[in-house]
């Protein structure tokens, strides 16, 4: 269990101006995280934070995400050997979404189906013909 505490959220002013960590986590407890490669600012992955994966990343250096389809916690790099230190941690102007920029581990393939990024395919428009093309991420 983590020894962090989160700052208690304050007026807009506070939130979008003031120094406090006072994250808005959704009806589920969830905060939506952006996690970017700090060498190449390339885009892994989007996943999501509970308080507690948070504080945990938070404390630990490493990045910690909440599983919404397992409904548990997990630390990024268990299972995979894709392991993700925080290098620096963003949150945006009112504090309902959060940056992290790490440095990857492993081979340095973040997604599930074993690319180096969950973003690997583009969507095209071909005269109204929607369809997603891979591309070499």
């Amino acid at each position: 269990m983590s020894h962090i505490a989160f700052a208690t959220r304050g007026d807009k002013h506070a939130i979008e101006e003031g120094t406090a960590f006072a994250p808005k986590f959704d009806a589920d407890g969830l905060v939506v995280c952006v996690t970017t490669e700090v060498a190449t600012g390339d885009i892994l992955m989007v996943a999501y934070m509970n308080a507690e994966s948070l504080a945990l990343t938070l404390e630990t250096g490493v990045a910690h995400y909440w599983s919404r389809s397992r409904r548990s916690l997990w630390r990024k790099g268990d299972t995979s050997g894709q392991t993700q230190t925080v290098v620096e941690m963003r949150t945006d102007c009112d504090q309902d979404a959060i940056l992290l920029k790490v440095e990857a581990g492993g081979d340095g393939k973040a997604c599930h189906t074993g690319r180096r990024s969950c973003f690997y395919r583009k969507v095209e428009n071909d005269k109204g013909a929607i369809r997603l093309v891979v591309d070499g991420l």
